[in-house]
């Protein structure tokens, strides 16, 4: 008779359990769809849309709608097409009525001449197979967006159907952000500063010059392509002998070779003080010439010194050598054996998520620096902060530091050929090598008024400025010093004469660094033109970061290490994190089966015991 009501009982709660079960899944999916969403613990906010990106949207004056042409059938394309719908979910949800979509297969001759005519471009995509038989799928097809605003049209003809998706939301963001800019007419200039025989935009150094005509992608080539939406223009201070254009959202000052005079500098300065403008300067003490391969720095600051000092950023005369986080690539020699080749003049700024406030290597949440996990900065100087130069609600930060490990040269001439072996010169200490003040400036020259340039001694209203203490930021160290010089007229046709052999080979390993540069000053220009809040969407064309290994020390190289003393510590650090991942896998493997078996075998002896206790 017991053992009847035992399982009565036993029945009747099991039919319980499952009426509370499916209660709670009917109402969390009336819940999930009257309010849904999505948590993404992914650190680059991989599967859901950024705030900016949401912000943006909400500015729009009307509707944007954007026809998705996709192609399906292969299971790469198949997933590709997933999160591209439900990104575009994403924008429909934050946009509120703003954002609409339709997707579209072209399966028609019909289909396929509208994708045509409206600027997309047919492709070949192939997929090996997933057996790993020495065979492949092939398709062809249309995967590009075509967006509507107003009378305005644009394009995305080809989307990266590569890396899984990585970056959709960048260029769909920028995409709206150009044509809503266009329609609205909105404008973001920004000047660079000319006459200074200064590192400029334009420059065809971003990679070593091949073949004949020279020439190669530019910074600005690639700003218009992109971004179209900044108009980046030259301006020629012309001794100060007139106001800057109060027109223009920001000023960009690049390496001079020249100096300025005390007359430009307050012409810069009085910009500033019209409040809501902003400066950014990528140029060091570190000069050196162009299609030099000698590599010899010359120490000068051509007088910037006297116009950041006031706002609290103090420019030294130095060049800064890194020994802890100095750019290292391996080369093959001519008998066939890798070597490495570094260079402490060349900082190789990464992020460490274990360092504190105060001695951080980069903060990645400063928006020109927005969840970068690395920066190069070539041939660097190193900055002070002043505060007793700025009022106390200015924000005055640094945001790149090199390691403990270095030194600084202050001679007049220094030799930064590339050799095995670097020797410290004086006492090894942490260097600021970029930083920003923000907020209602101070004037640099204030209480020192001028008959000429006439300024506030305080800006209305917010302005901004930034220092990157590197001469070469904006370009490949290597191609800059390795290309031949340029050849005019009918002499182009001979392309890459009289470049460096050693240099330029060393400028195609550098480019990989050249994506978080660009993008880098993409962000910097959001910030001047007051658009921080997109940076966001700039990180996801990072993709997701690799793991890190926090409880792993990485090497730590000294400037007397030898390629031995190098090679051995390599090893080290790659056998210490062979070791943690194989401890991570066989937890997975085997730890988590037996936690799950203990866990089982624990409730099976608990209710065998109330069991047993019931039959007592």
């Amino acid at each position: 008779m017991a053992t009847q009501d035992q399982k009565r009982k036993a029945a009747t709660q099991t039919g319980l359990y499952l009426i509370v079960i499916v209660a709670i899944a009917v109402v969390a999916n009336m819940l999930s769809f009257k309010a849904y969403s999505r948590i993404d613990t992914t650190r680059n906010e991989r599967y859901t849309l950024s705030k900016g990106s949401g912000r943006l949207l909400g500015s729009l004056k009307t509707p944007i709608q954007v026809d998705a042409y996709v192609k399906t059938g292969l299971p790469q394309l198949d997933a590709f097409v997933r999160d591209l719908t439900d990104l575009l979910k994403e924008y429909e949800r934050e946009g509120k009525g703003k954002f609409k979509f339709t997707i579209i297969e072209p399966n028609t001759d019909e289909l396929r001449d509208q994708a045509k005519e409206a600027g997309l471009q047919e492709q070949p995509f192939g997929e090996m197979s997933a057996t790993g038989e020495d065979q492949a799928a092939i398709a062809q097809g249309y995967l590009g967006l075509v967006f509507k605003y107003g009378s305005e049209k644009a394009v995305i003809p080809a989307l990266p159907l590569q890396n899984g998706g990585d970056g959709l939301e960048f260029w769909v963001t920028n995409k709206i952000r150009e044509i809503r800019d266009k329609a609205d007419d909105i404008k973001h200039r920004i000047g660079v500063i000319t006459g200074k025989d200064e590192l400029k935009l334009t420059d065809a150094n971003l990679v070593a010059k091949q073949g004949q005509g020279g020439g190669g992608p530019t910074l600005k080539g690639i700003l218009e392509q992109a971004f179209p939406f900044y108009k980046v223009e030259d301006l020629d201070l012309k001794d100060g002998a007139s106001a800057i254009d109060k027109d223009l959202a920001g000023i960009i000052i690049t390496q001079p070779q020249k100096d300025y005079s005390e007359k430009e500098l307050r012409r810069i300065d009085e910009f500033l003080m019209l409040g809501g403008k902003s400066l950014a300067v990528f140029a060091s003490a570190v000069n050196l010439k162009p299609n030099d391969a000698s590599l010899s720095a010359s120490l000068s600051t051509h007088g910037l010194e006297k116009l950041l000092d006031g706002y609290g950023i103090h420019l030294n005369k130095d060049a800064v050598f890194d020994h802890g986080a100095q750019f290292r690539v391996q080369v093959m020699t001519q008998t066939g054996q890798p070597v490495w080749l570094r260079h402490p003049g060349i900082a190789h700024v990464i992020n460490d998520p274990r360092m504190d406030e105060k001695t951080k290597l980069l903060d990645t949440g400063f928006a020109g620096f927005f969840r970068l996990d690395e920066v190069i900065f070539p041939f660097p100087s190193s900055l002070e902060l002043k505060r007793d130069k700025q009022p106390a609600d200015v924000k005055l930060e640094a945001v790149a530091r090199s390691t403990p490990a270095t030194n600084v040269d202050t001679s007049d001439t220094i030799d930064m050929k590339l050799r095995d072996q670097w020797k410290p010169k004086a006492k090894q200490d942490q260097r600021v090598l970029a930083a920003y003040a923000d907020g209602k400036l101070k004037s640099a020259f204030a209480g020192s008024p001028s008959e000429d340039v006439k300024a506030p001694e305080r800006a209305p209203s917010p302005s901004r400025v930034l220092v990157v203490s590197s001469s070469l930021f904006l370009t490949n160290p290597f191609a800059y010093a390795g290309n031949g010089p340029e050849l005019g007229g009918q002499f182009a046709m001979f392309g890459a004469v009289g470049g460096d052999p050693k240099l330029l080979a060393l400028a195609q390993p550098y480019t990989k660094y050249l994506t978080n540069t660009i993008i880098a000053f993409k962000n910097t220009l959001d910030w001047m033109a007051g658009d921080a809040d997109l940076v966001a969407s700039s990180a996801k064309l990072l993709g997701e970061p690799s793991l890190t290994y926090s409880s792993v020390t990485k090497p730590k190289f000294k400037a007397e290490d030898n390629e031995e003393e190098m090679k051995k510590k390599d090893e080290e650090y790659r056998a210490a994190r062979k070791n943690l991942q194989a401890n991570v896998q066989w937890s997975l493997i085997l730890g988590m089966p037996l936690l799950f078996g203990a866990f089982g075998v624990l409730r099976w002896r608990n209710r065998q015991s109330r069991r047993d206790a019931l039959k007592v």
